[in-house]
């Protein structure tokens, strides 16, 4: 018998220590990357929940105006869901009308039975938005400013815009009014088309179209108001009141929305030409909501209000 031992095909190997301690040093590194890796995860954790955070409260708003409008279609157009990004992606502007008054006025543009004409006095943070909203209606908005008309309607080209000339002064506002009372019965009439119209307040310089169209919803969100030489909204405020009273067809009602209502101008404005009678809401968010009848009975068409205010209102 052969011992084992002395088996040639038997092979005894050794494990010299130097190889051992070679071991070690490269479970150090792996211990070390996967120590890194997990620490890589915890911050990647941590930053995407703050990011999530910050992103869901940014576009908070137009993700709430999306369900709203969209609730019975599965994808909106193109040109809306631009807007909603563009305004979510600025809501943190100081000068952003609230969504509580952004509501108001969608709801108000949903209820339309055919197609809407939406006039806006102003362009603001919320052209886009008010352009989407109304996307199966025609919105058209008027400024003061021809340059940033221009450069709008070069940008965006899917919007309507046109400048206009205001001569009206903050400062004069009490003179002004005078003067509208005095010249109800003849230039300034309630009921009437302005562009043969040489009422001091009254814009006349419009393209055509703006008076021929019986608009469904105004808002007034322009010019701009706050210094005494500031042209302020008068002039628009004025305008609306005799668009919906001189409408030919379509709804007899119009739906005139007031931004800034809290500030003198605004509210004494609203109360001579939109008339408390016709006030339906005043939100604690600044937007006067008036409903104008379009006159039809000759008694009404020489005065604006049947409880006219007086000026110290």
């Amino acid at each position: 018998m052969k011992n084992p031992i002395n088996n040639a095909n038997t092979k005894l190997i050794l494990l010299h220590p130097y190889i051992q301690k070679q071991a070690n040093p490269n479970r150090l590194w792996l211990i070390a990357l996967v120590s890194v890796f997990t620490l890589a995860s915890l911050l990647t954790l941590v930053y995407t929940r703050e990011s999530f955070h910050t992103t869901t409260t940014t576009t908070s708003t137009a993700t709430r105006i999306i369900t709203d409008i969209n609730q019975n279609q599965q994808t909106l157009p193109k040109s809306v869901m631009k807007a909603l990004v563009h305004y979510a992606a600025n809501t943190n502007r100081t000068d952003h009308m609230s969504q509580t008054d952004i509501k108001q006025i969608m709801d108000v543009l949903k209820q339309c039975t055919s197609p809407c004409n939406f006039l806006v006095f102003g362009l603001t943070a919320e052209t886009l938005l008010w352009n989407a909203l109304n996307h199966y209606g025609r919105t058209v908005f008027i400024d003061e400013n021809r340059y940033y008309a221009a450069y709008i309607e070069e940008k965006y080209p899917e919007i309507e815009a046109y400048d206009v000339q205001y001569t009206t002064k903050i400062k004069e506002l009490k003179e002004l009014i005078t003067s509208v009372k005095e010249q109800t019965r003849n230039e300034c009439r309630p009921v009437q088309n302005l562009l043969f119209s040489d009422c001091k307040i009254g814009l006349n310089d419009l393209p055509n179209h703006i008076y021929e169209l019986d608009w469904d919803v105004i808002l007034v969100d322009g010019p701009r108001g706050y210094w005494p030489d500031g042209p302020g909204s008068l002039s628009a405020i004025f305008t609306a009141g005799v668009l919906a009273r001189s409408k030919k067809g379509g709804n007899p009602k119009t739906h005139v929305f007031v931004h800034d209502y809290n500030r003198k101008v605004e509210r004494m404005s609203s109360e001579e030409f939109l008339c408390k009678e016709n006030l339906v809401k005043s939100s604690k968010d600044l937007l006067g909501h008036f409903v104008v009848e379009r006159v039809v009975d000759e008694s009404g068409k020489n005065q604006f209000c049947r409880n006219p205010p007086t000026m110290s209102s």
